[in-house]
């Protein structure tokens, strides 16, 4: 049975789940600026408190507790993978991503958006070992504030740069969950690890008998949750391996199964709750614990280069080949200048690179990654938005009319 609170709000459909990624991309700048003005304010003890203000469950002798930093970032984070995934198992099924003439250009496009950042990084950090662990930092795009820079455009942003940059987001996420589950999961503990993996069997064993309990699936996903968080994985994966198991079938009596129910309205609590969260726990950027010229030391220098150069480069530069050998094809309402800009945009990598760092890195060190995270992403949100906003009208009509 439906709950009111969802009769009486509705929810985005599918179709127009972009919408709230848009909203998402919104709050999480507000946010993101709050927590910065927040943390260079008088009151910045305060934020570093609440960070980490303890949150948690005792029971008996067994003590759950965690600051609440980490409940945002391993706990409400699971919501956004979660999310994701969802996005990323539809995509696949029959979205962007169904045939391989139709996810050609983002899946090109994705590959040298993730190699040229992560090769640039690399080439700034090589002789530092421990610099080295923050590779994965400029590979990822994010989608929400892209998105949400293109709805700036309004009407100039044509519809197939949006499923463009969709479709590349959905890919870059996909590669950081599996970069996050291979090189950032340590100390593995293989029996809670088995045991998530029966229970996902068993989940997804239920989602092909034809099982649709909500509740099953609910108490499913808390349980592997904790079974990773105590295997040395990192958690927010059960979002990735719940959305998996989900059932995908719609019900025989028709409607929608209920994999699309849980997307359509984790949507919303995603762009409202979730990311402006990590947005206050994580921007907060404290300019008096970084040394002065950190900006120009290899961390930041690294991924600054790879963020902004990188991905422009390797998105644009692959995406151009790619057309010009015949592998794939432009949207029909798109130019390359299009597709630059696009490209552009897609070093925004705010939201999985400031994931990736924290769990690379803590201290100073984080902070220095957060200012190259920063820095990357104001120049390519600036720059991307105004190649766009250059491209002439007529020809953007004459395209359309094509």
């Amino acid at each position: 049975m439906e709950s009111k609170f969802w009769r009486k709000w509705p929810l985005p459909a599918l179709p127009e789940f972009l919408q709230s990624e848009s909203l998402g991309g919104m709050l999480l700048l507000l946010s993101s600026a709050a927590a910065f003005i927040w943390a260079n304010s008088p009151s910045a003890e305060l934020y570093q408190r609440l960070l980490s203000f303890p949150v948690g469950l005792t029971l008996g002798s067994q003590h759950f507790v965690e600051p609440l930093s980490f409940w945002v970032n391993e706990g409400l984070m699971s919501l956004f993978f979660l999310l994701a995934s969802l996005e990323i198992r539809y995509e696949l099924g029959e979205g962007a991503l169904a045939s391989p003439a139709r996810a050609a250009l983002p899946v090109l496009a994705a590959g040298g958006g993730v190699i040229l950042p992560a090769a640039i990084y690399l080439a700034f950090t090589w002789g530092d070992a421990l610099a080295r662990r923050g590779w994965a930092v400029p590979i990822a795009t994010d989608i929400a504030f892209s998105l949400a820079m293109l709805g700036l455009l309004g009407r100039r942003a044509p519809v197939g740069l949006k499923v463009f940059l969709t479709a590349l987001a959905i890919i870059d996420d996909l590669i950081a969950i599996l970069v996050i589950a291979v090189f950032y999961s340590h100390n593995l503990a293989w029996l809670p690890l088995g045991i998530a993996a029966l229970v996902w069997l068993a989940l997804y064993g239920c989602a092909r008998a034809g099982v649709a309990a909500r509740s099953l699936y609910a108490a499913g996903g808390v349980a592997l949750w904790l079974l990773l968080a105590r295997s040395g994985i990192h958690p927010t994966l059960a979002g990735v391996a719940l959305a998996f198991a989900l059932p995908a079938t719609p019900p025989p009596g028709g409607g929608d199964s209920l994999a699309q129910r849980l997307e359509q309205r984790l949507g919303w609590v995603v762009a409202a709750c979730v990311l402006p969260a990590f947005g206050l726990v994580n921007a907060g950027l404290s300019l008096g614990a970084i040394p002065s010229g950190a900006l120009w030391t290899p961390i930041p220098l690294g991924i600054l280069f790879g963020l902004f150069f990188g991905k422009q480069l390797g998105v644009s530069g692959v995406a151009a080949i790619a057309v010009r050998l015949g592998l794939c094809q432009l949207p029909s309402d798109l130019r390359p200048a299009h597709l630059y800009g696009g490209a552009i945009l897609c070093g925004i990598g705010f939201t999985m690179s400031l994931f990736i760092g924290d769990l690379a890195f803590e201290g100073t060190v984080l902070m220095t990654v957060k200012l190259g995270v920063f820095v990357a992403s104001a120049l390519s949100a600036l720059t991307g938005l105004l190649v766009l906003a250059l491209v002439p009208p007529a020809r953007r009509k004459a395209v359309d009319a094509a």
